[in-house]
């Protein structure tokens, strides 16, 4: 038997009029379809990592507002937490306690630097908000209010806190 009379496809040489390959037609509507089924699913993925972001940030934010409160509790001193609108970050504060038997400064004292809530950027807080958080565990905004609002592009989670430091997460 001849090389070239082998059944299609498996020899070197393929009879005419009977390819072995593809046309640049063929590879340019396959090439096509790819492009499209990639171009749509860049927003979809863009969108579940926004919605990614505002969770983990919400989480940061949350855990932040509950450690600080159990803070201020422990100490025995009030803290503040503040949220400013135009950054990704919190700074703590606390009336310092001093003397036997201890008692607590009247004005407030940066704990440490400024802490991230968001490593992505793409997460916005509104408004600005700062939160004293008091020895006996109740909480009150004196800067905002008790609600206050995470978004990353279409995705909103609102930020609830009771006056007795319940911290809730509504997500719409």
């Amino acid at each position: 038997m001849r090389l070239g009379s082998l059944p299609h496809g498996r020899g070197r040489l393929a009879r005419k009029g009977n390819p072995c390959g593809f046309s640049v037609i063929e590879l340019l509507v396959t090439l096509s379809v790819i492009v499209i089924v990639l171009a749509g699913s860049v927003p979809i993925t863009q969108g579940v990592l926004k919605s990614y972001h505002l969770n983990a940030a919400a989480t940061a934010v949350t855990g932040a507002i509950q450690s600080t409160r159990y803070q201020a509790i422990m100490v025995g001193c009030a803290y503040t937490i503040a949220f400013t609108q135009n950054s990704t970050s919190y700074q703590i504060a606390t009336e310092v306690p001093s003397g036997s038997p201890p008692t607590c400064a009247s004005t407030f004292t940066n704990v440490g630097g400024t802490i991230s809530w968001s490593g992505s950027g793409d997460v916005s807080l509104s408004p600005s908000t700062t939160l004293q958080l008091n020895p006996n565990g109740s909480v009150t905004a004196t800067t905002g209010s008790l609600s206050f609002a995470l978004s990353a592009g279409a995705h909103t989670s609102t930020i609830t806190i009771s006056g007795v430091g319940n911290v809730s997460v509504a997500t719409q």
